[in-house]
């Protein structure tokens, strides 16, 4: 019987102008949110208290931390790109919340590889760029962000 162990991908695997998509989703919850909010000090009314978020226009309700969303957004892709593969987070650029999240909302991710090349410092690994982007139900963007990461080559034996 063959083994299969479950792994992102080796740098050599990656291709640019490829959409990774991330599935299945993540249905937004107002625990999740009140969670993250709270684990991150984060004390900002308008993504814990309701009675405030009614009167604040032009959402007049809670939003979802993007924090949440963004971190979401980079987990929702470990398991199909980098798990077991990545060494390091070297940076991300370029964040933006075209739209906000909301309670119920689902979020859907997917990864674009912008670039790649080889590590001129480290021997068997290679540096990926990636643009995250995500969607909610309806396909519209509540999130981008250019990630990149130092990823491991395949091994030699």
């Amino acid at each position: 019987m063959r083994h299969v162990v479950q792994r992102g991908l080796w740098f050599e695997e990656f291709e640019t102008d490829v959409v990774y998509k991330h599935r299945p989703g993540r249905t937004i919850t107002e625990a999740d949110n009140v969670f993250f909010t709270t684990l991150t000090m984060n004390n900002q009314a308008i993504h814990l208290d309701a009675a405030f978020s009614e009167q604040q226009p032009p959402f007049n309700k809670v939003l979802v931390n993007s924090m949440f969303t963004l971190a979401t957004l980079v987990g929702q892709s470990v398991a199909h790109i980098t798990h077991g593969t990545i060494v390091a987070n070297l940076g991300f650029s370029e964040i933006a919340f075209p739209k906000p999240l909301f309670h119920g909302d689902t979020l859907y991710g997917e990864t674009v590889v912008t670039e790649k090349r080889e590590s001129k410092s480290r021997p068997g690994e290679g540096i990926v760029t990636f643009l995250h982007t995500g969607r909610n139900q309806h396909g519209d963007v509540v999130a981008t962000a250019v990630r990149k990461t130092l990823v491991r080559k395949a091994p030699t034996s």
